[in-house]
């Protein structure tokens, strides 16, 4: 008996130290990206990119320099860790916090996001890129739309992006924001900086999501499927107004606050 306990005791740690390295991996991996967003942003508020401002964007940029395809093959390998861990969250649940049917769901559709993401990075790395990821988005709203309702469905899409991107707003601001950091590991100053880097990039992020899903719904309203361009667009259509550079650099830093908030919780992370 004492032994059997004993190796479910070591399997039970063993399992949770694959899960705590999966997400340790998963998160410096997905604050790299966020600080590559934020470079990208910058470069477009600047105007001196024509780089698309979304991974493949981000992954093109790293790609274009000595040594890249290397960097992507690492953050390829570490965005693949997140979509496993999500999904393991997914289907196991979340051994410190109530794992909620909606939790699950997030969790899920965080594994098939970084999942494609970690397919776009590889796809650079072997000298392809794959095809613009905007244009794609562009694309398939077209074809919606030359269906009967499908006007009424992409606008459906759109308000439902919006409509998230305003909720994750409201639970930053709040304070409901979902933690991903175990805060009881840290000093009190250090616990306050990340946990405000992490609400302050999460609320630019819902901003972003909700412009995005706007502009899905304006595509529908007004037949034009080359507006909805996702991230991309969102951010090119703020740079295209007189007070553009000035909002962008705003969201710039936002998403620096997220990323360097994964980059914090690479080392704290709560599994």
């Amino acid at each position: 008996m004492t032994r059997a306990l004993a190796f479910t005791a070591a399997r039970s740690h063993g399992r949770r130290t694959l899960v705590l390295d999966m997400a340790r991996a998963g998160m410096l991996a997905r604050g790299v990206v966020y600080l590559l967003l934020t470079w990208l942003t910058v470069e477009i508020a600047a105007g001196r990119t024509t780089q698309q401002a979304n991974d493949r964007g981000a992954f093109a940029e790293v790609a274009s320099h000595t040594g890249g395809r290397v960097v992507l093959a690492l953050l390829g390998v570490g965005l693949a860790l997140y979509a496993l861990w999500r999904a393991y969250q997914a289907v196991a649940g979340s051994a410190d916090e109530r794992s909620t049917g909606v939790k699950r769901l997030r969790w899920g559709a965080s594994a098939v996001a970084y999942g494609a993401m970690c397919v776009a990075a590889f796809s650079f790395v072997v000298g392809g890129g794959g095809s613009d990821q905007a244009q794609q988005q562009q694309t398939w709203t077209a074809r919606l739309m030359s269906h009967d309702a499908g006007r009424w469905l992409v606008g459906a899409v759109g308000a439902a992006a919006a409509l998230i991107g305003l909720a994750m707003i409201a639970t930053a601001v709040a304070g409901r924001f979902d933690q991903e950091v175990d805060t009881s590991q840290m000093s009190r100053r250090t616990a306050m900086v990340v946990t405000r880097m992490g609400i302050g990039g999460e609320v630019v992020r819902g901003i972003v999501v909700a412009i995005s899903g706007g502009l899905i719904v304006d595509a529908a309203v007004t037949y034009d499927a080359s507006k909805s361009r996702g991230l991309d667009g969102a951010l090119r259509t703020l740079a295209g107004h007189s007070y553009g550079s000035w909002l962008l650099g705003l969201i710039a830093l936002g998403l620096a606050a997220f990323g360097l908030y994964s980059v914090a919780a690479a080392r704290w992370v709560k599994v």
